[in-house]
């Protein structure tokens, strides 16, 4: 399981846009053309998402959930976990040493 206290930064290949009422990722180190994945995230997942900088540790941005969507702790280690894992998985963050 994840430490709590570990800190992610977003990895400057991705950008992300507002589009409407949606927050997507998208991975530019590739050409245009041959960008073959756009990641759309939930209301939760952006809410992290605009937290991650390279500061704040995961811990903080569990309690941030908390507070946002009041959810039980355990519920919002869960997802963060999940999240994150998720995130790490296509390459949109990188744990800061």
């Amino acid at each position: 399981m994840e430490s709590l206290e570990r800190l992610f930064q977003k990895d400057s290949s991705i950008v992300s846009r507002r589009i409407a009422d949606e927050v997507i990722l998208v991975p530019v180190s590739q050409k245009l053309g041959g960008v073959n994945c756009i990641y759309t995230l939930n209301d939760v997942a952006a809410h992290v998402w605009e937290l991650i900088d390279g500061k704040r540790s995961l811990k903080a941005l569990h309690d941030s959930m908390v507070e946002a969507f009041q959810v039980q702790d355990s519920e919002a280690q869960e997802d963060l976990i999940m999240l994150i894992e998720q995130l790490k998985e296509v390459g949109a963050i990188q744990e800061v040493s």
